[in-house]
């Protein structure tokens, strides 16, 4: 984790919120290339769940949201975390994180339980006061299920079929850590798949599979990555089942994505609580409403998982290249055009040239600040896929070498068949 920390900070990938003031624990702000990376990851999410699927539709609900969601979904009355103080090192832990003996001073002498709850207050309007008490969403789901007669109206869906969203949530964890694993600010990935009821085992085995092979496409090692199903004494109130899809971070196996079948929990409920129809008029079943299967992810856990996973340390000619060998759909920057000799003006204007032409079509830059060697191990360390370098022959015969991150392989190719070169490379 060390490594990949000290990266993200020196190549501009992820800094430390309010940086100049000391920093502001566990708050993290993505820099020029993480901004990037991370955008990727959303993009390559949506892709495979929304624009590339007939039966799911996109959705962007307010984060702030009426006080009574927060009743009907539970989260006023039961979302809470058990804490307990260490009596010597007056240490706060969860309960459930820390078994019986204190993880900073090795004290077994700990307070009793009590609940935490995670959800952040704010308040609405200029007095403060429990009439203008309200909350920053603790997750994306409840924005989904408060819009579902609207989309199911409007997008004139049958099911089964799923609403998607992508859109920050809040949690005030009392133990966040492990670099962006956890924070109490976050980004989540979530679908809720609306199914007939008897068809609910199926779809939840379907999303548990298609899920974890979302993070095998994209390059995630199958070494790395497992499914868990929960226990019955770790489910969430709502859920029938669920199974995580866990990576194997430096700190240990821990939860991506979480797959449930929540059954018709949110629906009955948000119906009895605002008094709306919440059913699906063709289904005759369970008096019209639906199951829910789940699919929740964390975005920067993804951009975490996909970071590690990409890390890699090569001894070549003797020296040491670190690279990040990212699937060329999340890489941040796909082509560097790198001149040769950059007092050259020909040369220089060539690859300037080269450069704005690629860069109408995918995220390119242009680099001359270093020797040509140093150049290549600075894209290779942000995992830039390739390298298209203008030397003085370019100049003579119009090619270029175009440079393979991963195998380090040099081919010439024509200016005028580059970009073809380059989509089959990237996108084949």
């Amino acid at each position: 984790m060390e490594k990949i920390t000290s990266l993200c900070k020196r190549r501009g990938f992820i800094f430390q919120s309010s940086e100049i003031y000391g920093g502001l624990s566990n708050s993290w702000d993505y820099g020029p290339l993480g901004v990037e990376l991370k955008r990727n990851v959303k993009n390559a999410w949506w892709k495979a769940v929304v624009q590339r699927r007939d039966d799911m539709v996109g959705l962007d609900a307010a984060i702030l949201m009426h006080p009574k969601t927060w009743e009907a979904s539970g989260h006023t009355g039961s979302f809470a975390d058990i804490l307990v103080d260490c009596k010597k090192c007056k240490r706060r832990f969860r309960k459930d994180k820390i078994g019986d003996t204190c993880p900073d001073c090795g004290s077994k002498d700990f307070t009793e339980g009590r609940a935490f709850n995670l959800m952040l207050k704010t308040y609405l309007g200029p007095v403060e006061d429990a009439s203008a008490l309200s909350y920053l969403r603790p997750e994306t789901a409840q924005g989904i299920f408060v819009n579902f007669t609207n989309v199911l109206n409007t997008a004139r869906k049958k099911l089964p079929f799923g609403i998607a969203q992508i859109g920050k949530s809040f949690r005030n964890e009392v133990t966040p850590g492990n670099f962006t694993f956890r924070t109490r600010e976050f980004e989540q990935m979530e679908i809720e798949y609306f199914v007939d009821p008897k068809d609910a085992d199926k779809f939840y085995n379907y999303w548990v599979e298609e899920r974890f092979n979302w993070y095998l496409n994209l390059g995630i090692s199958k070494k790395n990555l497992r499914k868990r199903e929960h226990e019955k004494d770790e489910l969430a109130h709502y859920a029938k089942f669920c199974t995580d899809v866990e990576y194997n971070f430096p700190f240990g196996w821990s939860e991506l994505e979480g797959i449930a079948n929540r059954a018709d929990f949110d629906l009955r409920q948000h119906a009895q609580f605002s008094g709306q129809k919440l059913t699906v008029p063709d289904l005759k079943e369970n008096d019209g409403y639906p199951y829910i299967i789940e699919p929740s992810g964390g975005v920067d856990r993804s951009v975490l998982a996909f970071l590690v996973d990409a890390y890699f340390e090569e001894e070549v000619k003797g020296e040491t290249r670190a690279v990040l060998k990212l699937h060329s759909d999340l890489a941040p920057v796909k082509v560097a055009v790198l001149p040769l000799l950059k007092k050259n003006d020909k040369i220089v204007e060539l690859a300037h040239k080269i450069k704005e032409d690629l860069q109408k079509c995918m995220v390119s830059v242009y680099d001359d600040t270093a020797a040509i060697g140093k150049l290549y191990r600075r894209q290779d360390e942000v995992g830039t896929p390739l390298c298209v370098t203008v030397d003085v022959q370019s100049l003579e015969d119009k090619q270029v070498t175009v440079r393979d991150r991963d195998t380090m392989k040099q081919d010439r190719i024509s200016v005028d068949k580059l970009k073809d070169y380059i989509f089959n490379k990237l996108y084949k």
